[in-house]
């Protein structure tokens, strides 16, 4: 008699050592330097190709007004981007500064300009806070161009503490957030 596979048993060879829960997190993408399009792109392009990563969504590019920058910054492009990741909390930090890094990221100064910024905001219900990351981002539920491609992607969102983004979105000021119907980022 020839036995049936089991779809329970787990194949030795694609262990990687330990079951990790996998978490939905939502990462915030920005540049304001240079070719803007090109590097959110990038970035997208970047969390594709990390292994235990997979994108769920992408938002639409919004083009939006610098938030406490010195004087003369260009206006930002921004995106957030809708993950699922087997990936610890730090594991997922190291990777969004290495696609910064890739990308000419220059740590100047808090709120300088940038050609790339990758921010964790959430992940899963996971609330860090140490020397190297704090979740959820302890701005993000002030930022319009942060709640509103988040919102666009994620009717559900929920930032820890703090609330769901459709909520969240009335306190902030969102006058100047034009989402740019010419620029989309692909997968």
């Amino acid at each position: 008699m020839t036995e049936s596979p089991t779809p329970y048993e787990l194949d030795a060879d694609t262990m990687t050592g330990g079951m990790r829960p996998i978490r939905q997190a939502v990462i915030a993408i920005g540049s304001n330097l240079g070719e803007r399009h090109v590097r959110l792109q990038g970035a997208v392009s970047a969390l594709e190709d990390t292994p235990e990563v997979q994108i769920v969504a992408i938002s639409s590019v919004y083009e939006t007004e610098p938030v406490g920058a010195p004087d003369g910054s260009g206006k930002f492009l921004n995106a957030v981007v809708l993950i699922d990741t087997t990936l610890t909390v730090h594991t997922l930090l190291d990777r969004a500064l290495a696609i910064e890094d890739a990308f000419g990221r220059e740590r100047s100064g808090p709120n300088a300009p940038r050609t790339l910024d990758v921010d964790l905001i959430v992940v899963g219900d996971r609330v860090a806070d140490d020397e190297q990351l704090t979740l959820p981002h302890p701005r993000a539920h002030e930022r319009g161009f942060v709640l509103v491609p988040w919102l666009e992607i994620d009717a559900e969102g929920h930032i820890p503490g703090h609330g769901f983004v459709a909520d969240l979105i009335g306190g902030v000021d969102t006058s100047g957030i034009v989402k740019r119907e010419d620029l989309e980022i692909l997968l």
